[in-house]
């Protein structure tokens, strides 16, 4: 897309489409339920949706199609190759996911983004930005000079370090919480609203003949404990398929030290799975072993075995008992002497049941929508900060000052904001990849 009109803001202005649509620019329009003109920003290290490891990244496509879904406006800030009906604005050439937490581009990517929002606010106008990012939310005040709101998902868990961090940015931004238990380990913080992560239905196959394995998905990290799945599963005799990432140093080390030596015939490596993998890995699993032994904030995973009809065995931690429903879509253990009984039993559970509770709790729509809830929260919040002098031109914000359009266009200089349009995704094909090699069943 590029802009064609001459003054940012002006009554005339037009807004060319990648599609070649004209359209008329009016102002934002946030009350009474009316769609809101949202810009989703994203890290710069997977595509989104992404092609295989990208948690954040999965949930933000959904979120973003959601959005679209209900009439909304939504503009993603990111790196990569446009992949949701968002209007995809790229601020890197490409991703960089070898530099995931390095310092650089994390600041680059927030000073980059910055830049994005000042032009869509001149050009197009904004309602709100929607933050995803670790450095992200230090723009907020900048946003605030614009009179847009930052509300923030908050994708980890609060540690001190980054209840210090959002404590300092206080009424500056508005926080999400992806969880109820999350939420409740620093209530002190400026809650907007609690949405949980969600999916899109109709991109996970549903089965219910299961094969005799037991999967374990996710990184190979201390706090996700696959050694304790490998126990489990082998005082059953039950093979074991481990999937995850193994990149990073703390991952390595802890594969060597606990995962090697566990191994055996029976149990099979696979890596990372791409999406296509991931689906059907989950959809022919007795059941996800998920041994976490940390606060897991929620746990996306889990959905995305029982979206495909696949029970959970997990341990009791984090947002666990707000994601498996104990009996009936998993069973949770309070300890990891619980999880081989569980592991005998969990055949019982009815895949549809898992099903059922995917398309209730955690579908992508009721996730759009409570995120707009939480927009209009952080949008009301503002407006009631707000005290507006009489007879000037610049809006004070609780000490912030709201730029003009003429103040946006010296804020953001440089060439027309590029903006690239997807056309809506049709659900994504199940492709069926080689299975991994079955070792000899032992019986459970």
């Amino acid at each position: 897309m590029r802009s064609t009109s001459g003054k940012a803001g002006s009554s005339g202005e037009r807004y060319l489409t990648s599609h070649g649509e004209s359209r008329r620019l009016t102002e934002p329009q946030h009350a009474g339920g009316r769609p809101l003109r949202v810009a989703l920003v994203v890290p710069p290290y997977f595509d989104v949706p992404p092609a295989a490891y990208g948690g954040v990244e999965a949930v933000v496509a959904d979120l973003a199609d959601g959005l679209v879904e209900e009439g909304h406006q939504v503009y993603l800030i990111g790196a990569g190759k446009p992949g949701t009906a968002a209007q995809f604005v790229p601020v890197w050439d490409h991703t960089v996911p070898d530099r995931l937490g390095e310092t650089y581009p994390e600041i680059m990517h927030a000073v980059a983004a910055r830049r994005a929002v000042q032009r869509l606010a001149a050009e197009v106008g904004l309602d709100v930005v929607h933050e995803h990012t670790f450095s992200g939310p230090l723009n907020a005040p900048v946003y605030g000079s614009l009179g847009l709101p930052t509300v923030v998902t908050v994708h980890g868990p609060v540690d001190a370090d980054m209840h210090r961090f959002y404590s300092e940015l206080g009424s500056e931004v508005h926080l999400v919480a992806i969880s109820h238990r999350q939420r409740a380990l620093a209530a002190d913080l400026n809650w907007v609203n609690t949405v949980h992560n969600a999916l899109r239905l109709d991109t996970w196959p549903f089965r219910v003949q299961k094969e005799n394995y037991g999967l374990f998905l996710g990184r190979f990290h201390p706090q996700k404990a696959p050694h304790l799945a490998l126990d489990a599963a082998h005082a059953v005799g039950l093979p074991l398929v481990l999937a995850g990432k193994c990149a990073e140093p703390i991952e390595t080390r802890y594969f060597d030290r606990e995962i090697r030596p566990r191994l055996t015939d029976a149990d099979q490596v696979f890596g990372v799975a791409d999406a296509a993998a991931k689906r059907d890995l989950l959809s022919r699993a007795r059941c996800l072993i998920f041994p976490v032994e940390w606060e897991e904030p929620f746990g996306m995973v889990m959905i995305e075995a029982m979206a495909c009809g696949t029970p959970v065995v997990a341990l009791r931690a984090g947002a666990v008992p707000e994601v498996v429903e104990h009996g009936v879509t998993g069973l949770i253990c309070d300890s990891p002497g619980e999880l081989p009984d569980a592991l005998r039993a969990v055949g019982g559970l009815d895949p549809h049941a898992c099903r059922a509770r995917v398309e209730k709790e955690f579908c992508a729509q009721e996730m759009a929508r409570g995120y707009a809830q939480a927009y209009r929260s952080a949008l009301d919040a503002f407006r009631a900060a707000e005290v507006v002098p009489a007879a000037t031109t610049t809006h004070q914000h609780a000490g912030r000052s709201r730029a003009t359009h003429a103040d946006l266009a010296e804020l953001a200089p440089g060439r027309p904001l590029e903006v690239r349009t997807t056309p809506r995704l049709a659900p994504t094909p199940v492709r069926r990849p080689k299975p991994p090699a079955r070792p000899k069943a032992v019986g459970p």
